[in-house]
Order: structure tokens, then C-alpha cells, then sequence
């Protein structure tokens, strides 16, 4: 793969952001927030890119675009948005933040495919003056059809100071045997999981038991698509890392907001009205008694 396949299919703007084409669409980078817990208060830490698609002005479900593209496609799509993630992060973001970006494993079939998409990758990097540092590069759970190249693959990105997170973490076998293999930096727990688990004193214990085992080894923790104050607060209980859902901070467009906000402690309502997170957070107030489960109004 040519290094200049990503930046092939980029349009720039003249507001410094970027925007992606790929056939019959336009794609565009919306960045969601992740908080990190410190000293009682959240604060902004990190973004996941995520990729939106658009197709005659349209919105569409990213789904759908990908379910178009043909498998053969997938490897340049990937290296696309990527390189619009980063391009966008350079000029949105605060220069502090963590990116979060997705590597699809199965599209690293050989040594030769991963040295390229590092090699594209530093180069963009150097464009959008992102150090590497910042830079997580999240595994997702589609298998590589070459476990030797994917764990050679994931040597090169640390070797190259990017860190590492996987992503949908459910503690099957599948995802235990991914955190032995890969030795992850970061480990983001899958949301419909997490609910499951909180709805049961014995579920929550189990989340808990697990978020300190995984800090023990060094493994920070993102509890993924927390909607409900009562998930935030059970988040904060167990002791996990970060947070992550609509109830803090729904993703963004570039170019964002989030820049000029940098760090926040934002609150939970915030989300209902799909605006960015607030500078100051409403006063505490006491915790119900009831701890797990959803809450009903009285």
C-alpha cells in the first residue's frame, strides 16, 4: 500500500479541517469525549474518533457505508479514516488530549501491509502535529487472519509510542486470551456488558473485583456508553479509569468545540440537550440507598 493512500482521498478546508471521499461518499470526523475520574470530579482526557458518513448531504449509518464498501477496499477505507481522525485531532483537540482511533486486525494480512500503515501513520502525524504519545490505537475484536502478524503488528505500534486498548472487553475467553496476547495499555469494557453487570450487587462486585485486578497490572479502564447517572456514579464506585456515554458528552463534528473548552467537569444532564459539557459542575447531593439497578421516580 502506497504510503499516500489515506491523504490521497483527503479535502482540506480553509478552517484547517478535513474531510474524506470515498466513492458516492463524503466522510467526516465526529470526536466523542472520555473522562477521567480524578479527586471527585471528571475531567476531559482523551477522544475517540469516530467516523460519519454522508452521501448526497445526507447523514447515513456508519453500518451501512461500510456494508457497501467491498472487502478489498477495507484496508485503504481503514488507512482514510485514520489519517482524517488525526488530520482533524491536529487542529480540534486540545493539544493535551488522548486519541483513540480503531484498528480493524483483519485487514493486517501481512508484515509488509502493518510497516506501511505505520509508515502513513507517521507521516500524518508529522502533518497534524500529533506526537505518538497521544496516539491509542484501539483493537477491535474482528480476528487477524494471522495471529503472528497481528501481535508482531501491535509490537510495532508500541514500539513506535503509540499505547494500546481493546476495545468491547466482555471477559469471554476470547476477550481474556486478547489481553494475555496483546498486554494492553488500556482495556474498554463493553457497555451492554457493564449494564448487565450493574443491575445485581453480585454483577457489580464482579465489575469491581475486575477494574482492580486490570489496575493492578498497570491497565487503565474506559467503561464504554454510559447513558444513565446511575451508571456514572456505579463507574466511579467500582473504581474504573474513565468514562465514556451520551450522559457526559455526545460526539461532535469537526470542527469541534472541545478545544477551546479543554478540561471540564461536566455534568450528567448536559447530555439531553447534545451540547458540550459545562465548566462547573451542580453541587453534590447525597447518594440514594438503593446502589444498583436502574432508578424509577417514585
Amino acid at each position: 500500500m502506497s504510503r499516500s493512500i489515506g491523504l490521497a482521498h483527503i479535502i482540506r478546508h480553509d478552517d484547517g479541517t478535513s474531510t474524506g471521499v470515498w466513492g458516492i461518499y463524503t466522510l467526516q470526523s465526529a470526536f466523542q469525549p472520555i473522562f477521567a475520574f480524578k479527586e471527585g470530579k471528571l475531567s476531559m482526557a482523551a477522544f475517540e474518533g469516530l467516523i460519519r458518513p454522508f452521501r448526497d448531504g445526507e447523514p447515513q449509518s456508519p453500518m451501512t457505508f461500510f456494508s457497501t464498501c467491498p472487502a478489498a477496499d477495507r484496508l485503504h477505507i481503514e488507512a482514510l479514516t485514520r489519517t482524517l481522525h488525526l488530520l482533524n485531532a491536529g487542529v480540534c483537540l486540545p493539544q493535551e488530549a488522548s486519541i483513540f482511533i480503531n484498528f480493524d486486525p483483519s485487514v493486517f494480512t501481512e508484515r509488509a501491509v502493518a510497516d506501511n500503515s505505520l509508515r502513513e501513520m507517521r507521516l500524518v502525524l508529522h502533518q497534524a502535529g500529533i506526537n505518538p504519545g497521544r496516539v491509542v490505537c484501539e483493537v477491535t475484536e474482528q480476528r487477524s487472519a494471522s495471529q503472528e502478524t497481528l501481535h508482531s503488528f501491535v509490537a510495532a505500534l508500541k514500539g513506535n509510542g503509540f499505547r494500546i486498548a481493546v476495545d468491547d472487553y466482555g471477559a469471554d475467553d476470547s476477550d481474556i486470551n486478547r489481553i494475555k496476547e496483546l498486554r494492553p495499555d488500556i482495556v474498554k469494557f463493553d457497555a451492554t456488558w457493564i449494564t448487565q453487570l450493574m443491575e445485581s450487587g453480585a454483577g457489580f462486585a464482579l465489575l469491581t473485583t475486575m477494574v482492580k485486578s486490570f489496575e493492578e497490572q498497570g491497565i487503565r479502564t474506559v467503561f464504554e456508553g454510559i447513558e444513565e447517572g446511575w451508571q456514572l456514579e456505579l463507574a466511579e464506585k467500582s473504581g474504573a479509569s474513565m468514562v465514556q456515554g451520551f450522559v457526559l458528552a455526545r460526539p461532535e463534528l469537526a470542527p469541534t468545540s472541545f478545544r477551546v473548552l479543554g478540561k471540564v467537569t461536566p455534568e450528567p444532564a448536559c447530555a439531553t440537550t447534545g451540547t458540550a459539557p459545562v465548566a462547573t459542575a451542580a453541587p453534590q447531593t447525597a447518594r440514594p440507598a438503593k446502589a444498583f439497578g436502574r432508578r424509577v421516580a417514585p
